[in-house]
């Protein structure tokens, strides 16, 4: 970087030590669109391959584009390295299979988009790993499930919908007494928030989200903290700690350090191992798109955040509103986590339940005309959607309770429009959702 100063701002703009492409001087990242990587001679070539250095070799496992996001994410996150993947779903998933195999468990937040519920639920069981749900409205409740096979603790820091602030320290605190790595999506709240800071292991993102901003590209990362001794306990991480015959007998929690001077086993492990196996890679081309978002995510995250609370403070006071879901808007001691772990902002999304259930959900979302009605979150734009009958709809009473979602449950994306137009539209939706209502009933 060509500033040592912390500030995400600069991280943004100019992390990633890029300054210029070497071969042209040109200023923005190029789209490095090439599959294969010449190499110098066969020993560099297999010095590659064996992981004796670092380098190139297929655009599946790195690429110099790739490359330039990473190290940013890395660093706004307060990481040491970084994976990008083909998606958040993927990034999820990889985090999981990283540190848990058949026959282990994860303990996780039951508060989780409803398609990591189903990723967990369903497919993860299907490979033999099983998922136990904690409440974090009580962080012990997570160290009641576990056993000598639970390898991982995962929450979201501003999970959708419920929008609950997770209790990163808490969490994180008592699975450093048994080694268990506290794995972070902090999709919802970049910038706002670095659970790093606050003891996490892992942070993960959809970049389709805040990150990116546009709606243009779909991809997911992987941060490696740095700060996590896989190797303490190898009865409690042997994928860390025992040969891996895919790479020759290499112990990941040995060997990495010993070859990069930095404790990222984790992420190592995951770009060799699961990228390599699984190729769910990031395309350069998304990759050059989210590098375009992550410039002004800081700008972006402020306004965000501005329009949401002013949204808030407008449907508090609205007939139609039964209850509005924000992070600060919950009981105690719930509410006061908002104020701990997020700084800059309460978070972009507000959740909303309508009087009326599912029939005002549905004639809410169908009388809006500013919002999108879209699956995605973290546009620049403002977004809307009924989950019962959409995101979630594939869970079931109990699964849906259990994520926050009711019948008349409305998620909004607060964009950056001018506020006022957003009241507007929010407030002619409401209105004539209920006179929908009223002709229902007569």
């Amino acid at each position: 970087m060509s500033t040592k100063r912390n500030n995400p701002e600069t991280i943004a703009i100019h992390g990633g030590d890029y300054k210029s492409d070497p071969a042209t001087n040109a200023v923005a990242v190029p789209i490095y669109r090439t599959t294969s990587y010449q190499f110098k001679n066969t020993e560099h070539a297999a010095n590659l391959f064996a992981l004796k250095e670092f380098g190139n070799i297929y655009t599946r496992i790195m690429n110099p584009t790739n490359d330039v996001l990473e190290k940013r994410v890395a660093s706004l996150e307060g990481g040491l390295a970084c994976l990008t993947v083909s998606s958040g779903q993927t990034a999820s998933t990889f985090a999981i299979l990283n540190v848990a195999q058949a026959g282990d468990n994860i303990v996780s937040s039951t508060d989780l988009y409803g398609g990591t519920v189903s990723l967990f639920t369903h497919t993860l069981s299907k490979l033999g790993i099983e998922v136990r749900y904690a409440d974090p409205s009580d962080p012990k409740n997570f160290e009641k499930v576990i056993d000598d096979k639970t390898r991982a603790f995962y929450g979201e820091t501003l999970p959708n919908p419920y929008l609950r602030v997770f209790p990163i320290k808490e969490v994180s605190d008592i699975g450093r007494k048994y080694n268990i790595p506290l794995i972070m999506d902090n999709t919802a709240a970049p910038v706002i928030c670095r659970p790093i800071d606050h003891g996490a292991a892992v942070v993960i993102h959809s970049l389709t989200k805040y990150i990116g901003g546009h709606g243009t590209a779909i991809a997911g990362s992987i941060v490696d903290s740095g700060n996590f001794d896989w190797t303490a306990d190898p009865k409690r991480q042997p994928l860390f700690n025992e040969p891996d015959a895919s790479y020759g007998g290499v112990v990941w929690g040995k060997a990495v350090p010993e070859l990069t001077g930095a404790n990222v086993p984790f992420a190592v492990r995951a770009r060799v191992c699961l990228l390599r196996d699984l190729g769910s890679a990031c395309s350069p081309d998304n990759a050059f798109a989210i590098i375009q978002g992550l410039e002004t995510v800081t700008l972006r995250m402020k306004q965000h955040c501005e329009n949401a609370q002013k949204v808030v403070d407008f449907l508090k006071n609205h007939n139609e509103v039964a209850r509005v879901i924000y992070s600060t808007e919950h009981n105690k001691p719930i509410a006061d986590r908002a104020k701990q772990y997020l700084k800059g902002g309460n978070g972009p999304m507000v959740g909303i339940e309508l009087k009326g259930g599912m029939e005002a959900g549905k004639n809410f979302i169908e009388a809006l005309k500013m919002f999108y009605h879209v699956a995605n979150i973290g546009d620049v734009r403002s977004l809307a959607i009924h989950p019962a009958s959409t995101t979630h709809s594939q869970l079931n009473e109990k699964e849906l309770a259990a994520t926050g979602v009711t019948q008349g449950y409305v998620r909004l994306c607060i964009g950056i429009e001018h506020i006022d137009d957003i009241i507007e539209d929010l407030d002619q939706a409401l209105n004539k959702s209920s006179k929908n209502k009223l002709k229902a009933v007569s």
